[in-house]
């Protein structure tokens, strides 16, 4: 699908204040001594970086605290009210990389986030964090959404049967249901039901449109008689009977299978050929998520004989890659007119949080059985 949501962050200042002297450089009453080195003085070209990250930050803190008045005083909402907020961010991300291409010293210690240095300030988690809560409450699940006790499990059991139906036996079935939660949480964060701060047409647990829901539920009752397990059909019947006429995407069963059978139950049947030409699970998460993003290059890379080294040039493939995190971030990034597909992996490093975090609670699930 054409668009989505996603994350994205700064830098640090290089010296830090307040350390401990060394032994007899200044004893008590002495006059404190010059210092040998002055720093060097900034050129034109870091000087003009350094105002236009500070320019970013002061425009991603002022729309935080605008959202946050906003939404604490319960006024209506802009339209897509997320999109001014993941601009001013991506702003930052952007602005940032360019000080720290620039400036090297400009560059921090390890964040949280597990996000490059030379794209995240550490100082500036708080902001960061603040933005994720934001978002938590625009994307709010609607009152009459439909949950699961156990969302994790539904997703790779959905991706598992579905695989078996398609034909795979039970260890490519396994990689399938291991895919589909890697996709549950690069789309949502592994949170069910949820809305789009940023579209006003994806929604819910696997961010589906109404047509492509609407494609699911039928590729799914094709797919249904050969399904093998009674339990998952009557689960099954036991969701549909619950949803009725209201929107699938906001029951996370129904979502969530009809998002599998629309785009990716037939690439399944490839998972062999995946598995031996991207052995990695989080680069196999990487490749169904560039499904959602920009099907049908991925499906002609994969179908070329050489994944890695398929190249694509089209400016509308390239944008649609930024407004999902990839290639967006500073002028270096952002001026690439081509990319592999061994380089857009690569570049999907803000995924990589998102697709550990599944894999874990995949491991989990599995050490259950």
């Amino acid at each position: 699908m054409d668009m989505r949501r996603r994350e994205f962050i700064m830098a640090l200042a290089a010296t830090a204040a307040g350390s401990p002297l060394p032994a007899g450089a200044q004893t008590p009453g002495a006059a404190p001594r010059a210092s040998s080195t002055r720093p060097a003085a900034l050129t034109q070209a870091q000087s003009d970086a350094l105002a236009a990250y500070d320019k970013a930050l002061d425009q991603f803190k002022s729309i935080l605290s605008e959202r946050r008045a906003q939404i604490s005083a319960h006024q209506p909402l802009p339209d897509r009210p997320g999109q001014a907020l993941y601009l001013a961010r991506v702003s930052v991300m952007s602005t940032y990389k360019d000080l720290t291409d620039a400036l090297p010293s400009r560059i921090g210690r390890p964040n949280k986030f597990e996000i490059p240095p030379t794209y995240f300030d550490a100082g500036i988690e708080p902001l960061v964090d603040e933005y994720g809560k934001l978002f938590d409450l625009m994307e709010a699940p609607p009152a009459n959404a439909q949950s699961s006790e156990t969302p994790f499990e539904d997703v790779v059991d959905l991706g598992n049967a579905i695989a078996r139906a398609k034909g795979l036996d039970a260890k490519n079935a396994e990689v399938a249901g291991r895919i589909s939660l890697g996709l549950f949480f690069a789309e949502t964060n592994g949170k069910q039901n949820v809305g789009n701060a940023r579209s006003n047409t994806y929604k819910g647990s696997l961010q589906t449109s109404p047509s492509e829901d609407r494609i699911g539920q039928r590729k799914w009752a094709a797919l249904k008689g050969s399904i093998r397990s009674p339990g998952l059909i009557a689960r099954d019947d036991k969701e549909e009977a619950r949803v009725g006429s209201r929107d699938h995407r906001f029951n996370h069963w129904t979502a969530v299978r009809d998002g599998l059978a629309n785009e990716h139950a037939e690439l399944f049947l490839q998972i062999p050929g995946i598995v031996r030409t991207l052995p990695d699970p989080i680069d196999q998460m990487k490749l169904f998520e560039l499904i959602q993003i920009i099907p049908s290059p991925t499906r002609s890379a994969l179908g070329s004989g050489s994944f890695i080294d398929y190249g694509i040039s089209q400016p509308r493939i390239m944008g649609y890659l930024r407004n999902n995190s990839i290639f967006a971030f500073g002028h270096a990034d952002r001026s690439k007119k081509s990319a592999t597909f061994g380089e857009i992996l690569a570049a999907m490093w803000l995924f990589n949080r998102k697709f550990e975090r599944a894999l874990a609670e995949f491991n989990r699930i599995r050490a259950r059985q």
